[in-house]
């Protein structure tokens, strides 16, 4: 049996940045809280829990007079809810993350309804949504835009970090097509995240030349997903969180095994499934 990964696995950028954040101010004040989970990966709040992060579920839960706030960001509005209180605010926001918040206050500033491609329920898309202004709809179908009513004239277009590239093009090219009329003005920008578009091609690449996929990360984690729904689409596909998930059934008459991760995975997690297949 044959196991190739992916080049780009294990954190990505924003992730990592986060995480150094956080156990540098733990270390420093011997513990931190954070608004909501800094990443969707239970082996990493695990560990930070260990050396004194602790997770708060709204600004009401907040004990200390300092807070982070996750790499999913958060609302321009939660951001002042904390300065009323005078709790200091550490923000782990990914840059990317960043940039698809500034294009969305941008637009909404402009006269545009923001149209965030991605789930609605997800910490990155609530955050996204409060940049706009209550100017923003988040959606994966384009029936829910198209329905509207007064149809805006004005839509701008941005998609959350961890969205398939191709499933974007396909929900711009739809939405087109059902309301784009005369007058309409349609601005698109393509907000997904660099890393997570290598970490997608690389994933794909790897799918199509194995026998068996395994994706490593959070079930909560919606780039983890992503990557699971792609691979899954071309060869037997299972997602894991940690290796005890492993079954040996899985590899009966299977060469070549690909692995890779989703972008809150910690190296050891990965290395603890290497172990396990290679003791197989």
């Amino acid at each position: 049996m044959k196991i190739e990964k992916t080049k780009e696995i294990g954190f990505c950028y924003g992730v990592k940045r986060a995480i150094d954040i956080l156990e540098r101010l733990a270390r420093e004040r011997g513990g931190v809280e954070t608004l909501g989970a800094v990443v969707h990966n239970q082996q990493v709040l695990q560990r930070l829990a260990g050396i004194g992060v602790r997770v708060v579920p709204s600004v009401d839960d907040i004990k200390g007079n300092t807070v982070a706030i996750s790499s999913h960001g958060a609302s321009p509005e939660v951001e002042e809810k904390l300065k009323a209180r005078n709790i200091e605010v550490i923000n782990t926001t990914c840059p990317f993350v960043h940039r698809v918040q500034i294009a969305a206050r941008r637009l909404a500033r402009s006269g545009f309804l923001v149209v965030i491609y991605g789930d609605a329920d997800h910490t990155e898309v609530k955050s996204v949504l409060g940049w706009a202004g209550g100017k923003g709809v988040a959606t994966l179908d384009e029936k829910l835009v198209a329905g509207l009513e007064p149809l805006p004239r004005r839509l701008g277009v941005l998609s959350q970090t961890t969205q398939i590239p191709a499933h974007f093009t396909e929900f711009v090219k739809r939405l087109i097509d059902s309301v784009f009329t005369r007058d309409s003005e349609l601005r698109v920008i393509d907000t997904i995240c660099h890393d997570i578009r290598r970490r997608q091609a690389e994933a794909l690449d790897l799918a199509g030349r194995v026998d068996l996929m395994l994706v490593i990360g959070g079930r909560g984690s919606a780039n983890t997903n992503r990557l699971a729904e792609l691979c899954s689409a071309v060869t037997e596909t299972h997602l894991i969180e940690t290796a005890e998930e492993i079954s040996p059934a899985w590899f009966k008459g299977k060469e070549r095994i690909g692995i890779t991760s989703g972008a809150s995975t910690p190296e050891q997690t990965i290395n603890d499934v290497l172990a396990r297949l290679e003791g197989l």
